[in-house]
């Protein structure tokens, strides 16, 4: 652990995350980042699933270094009273609890927020799930996948003659931790000033997604359109689009402004289009949006990548490629942004991972170690923040209550 820890906006606040996986742990992730102290609570045993997730590294998940930076693990098993019992001493010590469990499950353990309020008014409760709190749905299971079908997004994800298809990473999760620190954050907040209280905030992975549908909802209830796919292009505005390269590489073009279209025609020469007034404005072009896609791909189709965006960047022209991985990590403007990092990590040295968004200008965030082993300070936050004896402390070692990475170590 980095002695010299950079301290964020979010100094002094404790949060203590439940759960496992994706969305109710990138909250916590985002947190931790901007200085809040995280203790992440893991089964004993294998941990949060994320641990062994994708590409491994002598058994751990490279996601799991970034995913857990800069929290605390502490290992109980929250299906013993002993353990729920920590969880509520703990109420006592933190401002947040995120928990991403089937609703029903914490009030099964009597650690709802109806029970924890009692022992801690002010804690605020960040309950993640797939479909709320409440509602005919929300004893349904519900991944990031099934938000993003419900909530959308996938609705509308690829071409019109093919099947709906996933954006690539797990938006849905992703989207949903946003909204819970946003939400956090917010409660936080209203907490804080005179005659606040706590309150608990519940995020639902479909709503999340949903909430990104810009103007479907109202375009339907006037007019009856069900917004369809409709692949690379955006629908009502042109030209927007995706364009093919001489290299076989590909560009992305958006001269959907008026200024922007007349300058894009002066690059491809192509005055007469510029000059037509049927192309004036924006109503018009995309009355002809396929006609002029075919004269932009006509024009980049005779130009490398490079070459194209060189051209259209002289004339301020909003262009880019399509990244790759690969792409970003020697690309100039994110290393000068510092999103790429170098973390450290024990026995594999330096590992490049994402770096903090967004970029505050007196608080900054900091990443300052990797996601811990399993317990790595279970012993720390027991015995230092509860003040639990040692003796208590090895009774629950021995009887499977909790266990610490020294333990785990000596039973491999």
């Amino acid at each position: 652990m980095n002695e010299d820890i950079k301290q964020g906006a979010l100094k002094g606040l404790r949060v203590l995350e439940l759960g496992s996986l994706i969305a109710g742990p990138f909250a916590g992730r985002l947190m931790a980042d901007f200085g809040a102290e995280v203790i992440k609570v893991e089964p004993p045993g294998k941990g949060d699933p994320i641990r062994n997730w994708r590409l491994l590294y002598e058994g751990t998940s490279l996601w799991w270094f970034v995913q857990s930076r800069n929290k605390k693990s502490i290992s109980l098993d929250l299906r013993k009273t002993e353990a729920q019992e920590i969880i509520r001493e703990l109420t006592k010590e933190v401002d947040i609890i995120i928990e991403n469990f089937k609703p029903g499950t914490m009030e099964k353990w009597e650690l709802g927020y109806e029970e924890l309020k009692k022992i801690n008014p002010k804690i605020i409760m960040v309950r993640v799930s797939g479909y709320g709190q409440d509602g005919p749905y929300r004893n349904k299971p519900g991944f990031g996948s099934i938000g993003e079908a419900m909530g959308g997004i996938r609705y509308l994800t690829g071409y019109p003659d093919r099947p709906p298809t996933r954006v690539g990473v797990s938006l849905g999760d992703s989207v949903t931790a946003l909204y819970a620190v946003m939400g956090a954050l917010m409660a936080v907040y209203h907490r804080d000033q005179p005659g606040g209280e706590g309150q608990c905030v519940d995020v639902a992975l479909y709503e999340s997604i949903f909430s990104l549908m810009e103007s479907a909802v109202p375009e339907y209830d006037h007019y009856g359109v069900v917004r369809e796919r409709t692949g690379s292009t955006l629908p009502g505005i042109a030209p927007s689009n995706t364009y093919p390269c001489r290299d076989g590489k590909y560009i992305v073009i958006g001269a959907n402004g008026d200024g922007i279209f007349k300058r894009l025609m002066d690059v491809i020469k192509r005055p007469d289009l510029r000059d037509d007034l049927k192309f004036s404005t924006n109503d018009g072009r995309v009355q002809n949006a396929e006609y002029l896609d075919e004269v932009i791909g006509g024009w980049t189709i005779q130009h490398n990548l490079a070459e194209a965006l060189v051209l259209l960047d002289d004339s301020n022209i909003p262009a880019g490629s399509i990244y790759s991985v690969e792409d970003m990590m020697h690309d100039p403007h994110f290393l000068a942004r510092e999103m790429i990092y170098k973390m450290d990590v024990e026995g594999l040295g330096k590992l490049k991972v994402p770096g903090i968004v967004p970029k505050l200008s007196k608080t900054p965030g900091s990443i300052n170690w990797a996601g811990p082993k399993l317990g790595e300070h279970t012993e720390q936050v027991l015995k230092g923040d509860l003040g639990l004896a040692e003796d208590k402390y090895d009774e629950w070692l021995a009887s499977g209550v909790i266990s610490d990475h020294e333990t785990i170590k000596l039973k491999k």
